[in-house]
């Protein structure tokens, strides 16, 4: 792939998580902290963004920056990492900071709990639960 074809990739995949996500290209920019025609030109493939610009992008969409970093080319699929489940309590920009601290704090007893039942012991099925709050019945 040409570098001008991994540009145009690169903003064709910028435009549509913007527009997935209902963000107007000024809101988009606002949150990335860049300027409106820049964003824009990025978008259309005509400027290469920085690695800067690149990470403020991926968090203004919610996105990993290794998602963002593999659809402009600078790194193979295989190299990006599982996310983290703490790190994306504390990038989730809807929470606020009392719910990421209430949330990482049960996470956190979940999985000391756990490491602490035997490893011979099978994890037991999780059963879904209903809207109304209890366990679903088939």
């Amino acid at each position: 792939m040409t570098p001008e074809q991994q540009r145009t990739a690169l903003g064709t995949f910028i435009r549509s998580q913007r527009e997935l996500a209902n963000l107007s290209l000024r809101r988009m920019a606002e949150l990335a902290e860049v300027s409106n025609p820049y964003l824009s030109q990025i978008e259309r493939g005509l400027h290469e963004p920085s690695m800067h610009v690149l990470r403020s992008i991926a968090e203004a969409l919610n996105l990993s920056a290794e998602t963002i970093l593999e659809h402009a080319g600078l790194i193979d699929p295989g190299e990006a990492q599982s996310p983290d489940t703490e790190a994306a309590i504390k990038a989730d920009r809807r929470l606020t900071i009392q719910q990421k601290q209430a949330l990482l704090a049960v996470y956190r007893s979940y999985c000391e709990v756990n490491s602490t039942v035997s490893s011979a012991e099978p994890a037991s099925p999780v059963e879904p639960i209903s809207a109304e709050g209890s366990a679903a019945t088939p």
